[in-house]
């Protein structure tokens, strides 16, 4: 492959006037991570950049494929890095026959384009759209046309602009798939900011965190798991029971408690609004603890013991590169370390300071709480705690403070940390309530139980509300768990296109599936339960995705519309049909029992029988792979048998355990279109029964 040719910039005809002459400062031939032509640059007078991945002419299969990052967005060659590996990255592309567009969403890191200030569209669809446009031109040149069809995919905050990118891409898409998407819907040409709804619903899921922390929730996580009583309601005060019950009737997926205690991307999400919120909506930080009415004056002891108000001299500076050595080997670690090493991995700064040990602080609940550099040469940064492991405070925030960290602090530095924006933020869902009828159990005959202050925006980062009028063809794919975008998130784009284009139209180009046991991530990067491995209980949701092209690329090329699951939706529920002929989709159905059952009791060193039922559904392929995890590490340590062509899989097996305790065997079942139990996509699911074993 040759990069000696110049790539003309000077001919492209720039579409969107906000954006100057492109250029082109990188064009080079590179082996990682797939081999392609890399070619870098940007537009003028913008903080836009983009990135564009040519693998070999005879590579090529004639397609683009547009994935956009999650989050806020900000770099435009993550797929080549962390998130690649994540998602598939160029590899993938390739495989799907496409060459790779990637955008930074038109700012860096989690700033704002100063010229450009608030400007939602241009970060929701704009900048994405026209560097992919000018790739189209580069692609002319590098194989002599342009791609005969563009696809546009992204997941939690790619999921939320990809839709966007189709219904404002005047035929530079042909179709998108987001995954885990969401937000409010608004007419089509709106430039407003998006409503923050689900975000100020994460601060419902701290609220269950901070109050039922350590047993009461592991009780919870218990009851809800298979095998359990069903029950998370049981040995909770009243009050914890109703925190608990408003998260389920926002939305929080059932079966998913586990994640209540380990939030991940929403409690990064707090420290990138968190000051956005305290200036957009300072009233109700204020009245929370001053004014009746507000849980913070009137009821006071929900909260009085968490408060957190001192300053303190920072004793330590923790770096990226800092987390992979032994000082933070240890497992209380583990889920400090995955955003920042994807931060460090995205931009290479691996001397950035993403922490600081504090020494002095005893008692308060310290996630989320704010950390304000008094002294030094960062006086006045303002940063949030995403984890905190004893004395040491990982934190994130927005604009600079997202780029600079604890860049420029010193040791002996003051730090003022205080919680009580966090603690308020905790009863947010109260005061802010939509339309949504996800909200009714907070309005009484149309009216609001308590004080509103109505519904906060998000970052403009985020981009502007869906409208549901495109052209092109959309897969929208869901999850079941996941406790970053809900289940009720899932459904309204549908809403969206119908209530724009009418059923009939929504029919020729709206499809929505959901992934069962599928989280936010997939399972390797999310940490386990000390009982029951997370793999156990998650499956790998990628397959899923890129089977979800395929069925786009199908659909846009072919006519082929792709199948659709089928569910039913009540009180924030999403339920699925039993049997893979009912709910379709293009995921396996499993059943396991014990002893038929669900759960089964038996004492140490006696004979259990565990028996897996999975389906196929129609059109989805046949199975390909069978393992069962039976271990409490959840290594999937026996293979099953699986006939070629079979789409009914029926198997039992024996296994006795040595120690008494809870065990959760799990049968994982595997399938493709083709049948091949070789191919690199293997659509999966999973179940599990529970096995307690009592001393013989």
């Amino acid at each position: 492959m040759s990069v000696q040719d110049k790539l003309d910039t000077q001919t492209y005809d720039v579409r969107d006037e906000y954006f100057g002459k492109p250029y082109i400062d990188r064009d080079e031939f590179r082996e990682k991570p797939y081999p392609h032509r890399n070619v870098h640059g940007g537009f003028e007078n913008t903080d836009t950049r983009f990135t564009f991945y040519f693998p070999a002419k005879e590579k090529w299969g004639g397609r683009m494929y547009h994935p956009l990052e999650g989050a806020h967005a900000g770099h435009e060659e993550a797929f080549a890095g962390v998130m690649g590996e994540l998602l598939g990255g160029l590899e993938m592309m390739v495989g799907l026959g496409g060459y790779m567009v990637e955008s930074n969403c038109g700012h860096i890191g989690d700033d704002l384009d100063p010229r450009a200030g608030v400007d939602p569209g241009l970060y929701g669809y704009r900048a994405s759209i026209e560097s992919a446009r000018f790739s189209k031109h580069i692609a002319r040149q590098i194989y002599g046309r342009e791609p005969d069809y563009s696809y546009v995919w992204g997941g939690s905050g790619g999921g939320r602009r990809s839709p966007l990118c189709l219904e404002y891409c005047d035929g530079v898409y042909d179709g998108a798939l987001p995954f885990m998407g969401g937000g409010n819907i608004e007419p089509h040409g709106t430039n407003s900011r998006v409503q923050s709804e689900q975000p100020v619903h994460f601060g419902a899921m701290f609220n269950v965190q901070r109050l039922l922390q350590g047993e009461k929730l592991d009780r919870v996580i218990d009851a809800m798991q298979p095998g359990g009583s069903g029950n998370p309601f049981e040995g909770l005060t009243f009050h914890e029971r109703e925190e608990l019950a408003n998260l389920y009737r926002l939305g929080y997926p059932r079966g998913d408690e586990f994640m209540i205690s380990k939030p991940m991307g929403q409690i990064w999400l707090w420290t990138s609004i968190a000051g956005m919120l305290l200036e957009e909506d300072a009233d109700y930080f204020r009245n929370f603890w001053t004014q009746p009415g507000y849980i913070g004056h009137d009821e006071p002891q929900w909260v009085a013991k968490d408060v957190i108000d001192v300053h303190l001299p920072i004793t330590r500076l923790v770096t990226a590169q800092d987390l992979l050595g032994a000082d933070f080997a240890g497992p209380e670690f583990a889920e400090a370390k995955p955003m920042a090493l994807m931060q460090a991995s995205s931009t290479g700064q691996w001397d950035l300071p993403v922490g600081i040990e504090v020494k002095g602080l005893s008692g308060g609940y310290r996630t989320g709480a704010g950390i304000r550099l008094e002294t030094g040469d960062s006086a006045g940064r303002q940063l949030y705690c995403m984890r905190n492991v004893g004395d040491f405070f990982f934190c994130d925030g927005r604009a600079e403070a997202n780029l600079l960290r604890f860049r420029g602090a010193k040791a002996g530095d003051m730090v003022h940390i205080e919680n009580r924006a966090f603690l308020a933020f905790c009863y947010m869902y109260r005061y802010h309530i939509s339309d949504s009828a996800l909200n009714d159990f907070l309005r009484v005959d149309g009216r609001a139980v308590f004080p509103q202050h109505g519904v906060p925006l998000a970052s403009p980062l985020m981009g502007v509300p869906y409208s549901g009028q495109f052209e092109g063809k959309l897969l929208w794919i869901h999850h079941t768990h996941d406790a970053s975008l809900w289940p009720p998130q899932g459904v309204i784009y549908q809403q969206a296109v119908e209530q724009a284009q009418g059923p009939d139209k929504a029919r020729e180009k709206f499809r929505l599936q959901w992934t069962e046991n599928a989280e936010h991530v997939p399972p390797v990067w999310l940490p386990s339960h000390p009982n029951r491995a997370t793999t156990t209980w998650l499956i790998d949701y990628m397959p899923s995705i890129e089977q979800g092209l395929v069925d786009l690329a199908a659909w846009v090329e072919q006519g082929i519309a792709p199948p659709e699951t089928q569910f039913t939706f009540a009180d924030g529920k999403v339920t699925l049909p039993d049997g893979a002929a009912a709910r379709g989709g293009t995921q396996p159905f499993v059943q396991v029992h014990a002893n038929g059952a669900a759960r089964a009791h038996v004492r140490v060193g006696e004979e259990v029988v565990v028996s897996v039922h999975a389906e196929a559904p129609p059109g989805a392929g046949s199975f390909t792979q069978l393992h069962w995890a039976t271990r409490p590490d959840g290594a999937f340590d026996r293979g099953g048998e699986v006939t070629p062509g079979q789409t009914v899989l029926d198997e039992t097996i024996r296994c006795s355990f040595a120690a008494p305790g809870t065990y959760f065997v799990t049968a994982r079942a595997r399938l493709n279109r083709e049948g091949n139990p070789q191919a690199r996509r293997q659509v999966e699911n999973l179940a599990s029964a529970r096995i307690v074993v009592e001393a013989a």
